[in-house]
């Protein structure tokens, strides 16, 4: 047999030696850890709180009572489920709680057995901390909230709304308890942005929800936002002024006695717009002293025009003694 073959055997039996060590190595660990498994330990172990049949018409307010620390004597197959996952205990609130005027109260001694039912035949239970869970609760409340609308809408030149913005829903309902929702005024949209708008606007807004509060329940998270688009035209009427509020004992005479009124309307309701559809009046109850001049204001205007605007800032006037 040559040097060379001898070698190449000797390494192939030095080779199979190792393998053979690392199998009864990788044996003997697996025999340990099965031992060790098969043993009773006793630990102590955080199980989270599943609560269940809690009344409809309840709501528990605080999550602070989330953990049952429990004393466990069991095998060490079972203990490896337990640290495999994050395991649960479940409390039923028709069964296991006590009510007064403000929270559910859950005592260990009394829902002992309770617990212990809900491990098997292999599992005693030893230990069960705190003693006592106290669940703040509230009665839910319904409570419609208005929707405003958070938008920067830009129209192209000549272009605006012919009705105002519709919101639908405009207002929302809003379920929880009440110290909660009697808090919340409106809910406002997402922030929206729109430019060179020039055709009518049919939209699907977010609403901004308040963040990280899992006791209230919204009934809509968007509402729908419309509005009617046109092509906008400058309208300019005379408008005869009238002064009210003039004592008795006091006659005057004033000029000038119309005005000249500028609006901004739809080309479809510019032939609709009159004159008489304005009034301007001068209070002369609101003149202070030595003043010489009234103060003209719109007091009427028609619905379907928007800014508008006299170009007459004071009215001259004297008393006729």
């Amino acid at each position: 047999m040559s040097i060379k073959l001898k070698s190449q055997l000797k390494g192939k039996l030095k080779r199979k030696r190792i393998n053979v060590f690392f199998v009864f190595l990788i044996l003997s660990f697996v025999i340990l850890i099965f031992s060790k498994l098969s043993k009773e330990h006793t630990n102590t172990v955080a199980f989270n709180i599943d609560k269940i049949n809690i009344p409809e018409e309840i709501i528990v307010i605080n999550d602070s009572n989330t953990v049952l620390n429990m004393t466990l004597k069991t095998h060490g197959f079972k203990w490896l489920s337990f640290y495999l996952k994050k395991p649960k205990i479940t409390i039923d609130f028709k069964k296991e709680i006590d009510k007064n005027d403000s929270s559910f109260v859950w005592n260990t001694s009394k829902n002992f057995s309770f617990i212990a039912k809900q491990f098997g035949e292999d599992v005693e239970v030893l230990d069960i901390y705190p003693n006592t869970l106290d669940f703040k609760f509230d009665v839910n409340a319904v409570k419609k909230i208005p929707v405003v609308l958070n938008a920067d809408i830009q129209f192209s030149s000549g272009y605006d709304v012919s009705e105002p913005f519709t919101i639908t829903p405009d207002s929302i309902e809003v379920i929880g308890p009440n110290i909660l929702v009697s808090q919340i005024k409106n809910i406002k949209t997402e922030p929206l942005k729109m430019l060179d708008v020039k055709t009518d606007i049919e939209k699907i807004v977010q609403l901004k929800l308040p963040e990280n509060n899992t006791n209230l329940k919204f009934l809509n998270q968007t509402v729908n936002l419309s509005a009617k688009v046109e092509k906008f035209t400058e309208g300019r009427v005379k408008v005869p002024v009238t002064v009210i509020n003039i004592p008795n004992n006091r006659t005057i005479k004033y000029f000038p006695k119309t005005v000249d009124v500028t609006y901004y309307t739809s080309l479809n309701n510019f032939k609709t717009v009159e004159a008489k559809d304005f009034q301007v009046v001068c209070d002369f109850s609101k003149i202070a002293s030595n003043q010489s001049y009234l103060l003209p204001e719109i007091s009427k205007s028609p619905s379907t025009v928007k800014h508008v605007k006299i170009n007459q800032q004071h009215i001259e006037f004297i008393i006729v003694e």
